[in-house]
């Protein structure tokens, strides 16, 4: 699970980040809204953690600025500002949950699992097991790729690796997220396997000039049908 921690307290941060990864979730730390929309909007997070004083920019504005460009992650605030109208107007504004400091660990990390879950029953659906883009067509259930009517041999590996990315079409997915979701890696290792992976999978896919897999420089890659 990937959490972006958007907070500039050097002191809440560090503690925010070390229990995080203490609790196995994959933490990236931003710390300020600036870079927050222009480095990390286009990432695919699970949860974003939200300080409310930000220096660069009021946390609910930047709240605001993610809804607009219709960033739908379930945001957490946090805040030292503890009054019922602080609260709403977070809230109304877009937030999911609102927590105050100071406040207990175990408590966070049981508002974490709350977001998570309703996450996953809104997202909830019956996976198509017949996928078409282009010539390119997936049957999900004979694990079978073919393209233009002929079939193609993807390794087991690879083929998870389509699904994927499939299965994410349209939204960036990062190198991590691509090492957790396909060999169970849950850090970075700096290995170059994933990037292997992908040329393997360009060359099998992609031909006539139709493609699939487009590279977000910096970041990671992004399926479009």
């Amino acid at each position: 699970m990937q959490i972006l921690v958007v907070e500039d307290d050097n002191r809440i941060s560090n503690f925010l980040v070390k229990g995080l990864e203490e609790c196995g979730y994959l933490v990236t730390l931003c710390k300020n809204a600036e870079d927050v929309l222009k480095q990390y909007i286009n990432i695919e997070w699970d949860l974003i953690i939200l300080d409310i004083m930000l220096a660069d920019m009021d946390g609910v504005q930047l709240l605001q600025a993610l809804r607009y460009k219709k960033v739908y992650t379930p945001i957490l605030m946090l805040s030292a500002l503890n009054s019922v109208q602080d609260k709403i107007s977070a809230l109304d504004y877009g937030a999911d949950d609102y927590l105050t400091k100071p406040f207990h660990f175990d408590e966070l990390i049981s508002r974490i699992r709350a977001l998570t879950r309703r996450r996953q029953y809104e997202q909830l659906e019956t996976p198509k097991s017949e996928l078409q883009f282009g010539q390119l067509h997936i049957n999900r259930e004979q694990y079978k790729v073919t393209w233009a009517g002929e079939p193609i041999e993807l390794s087991p590996r690879e083929y998870k690796l389509l699904i994927y990315l499939v299965e994410n079409i349209g939204k960036t997915v990062t190198r991590v997220q691509i090492l957790n979701a396909v060999w169970g890696i849950t850090f970075d290792n700096h290995t170059n396997v994933v990037d292997v992976y992908i040329s393997y999978l360009r060359s099998k896919i992609e031909k006539q000039d139709e493609k699939y897999i487009f590279t977000v420089k910096g970041v990671g890659y992004m399926f479009k049908g």
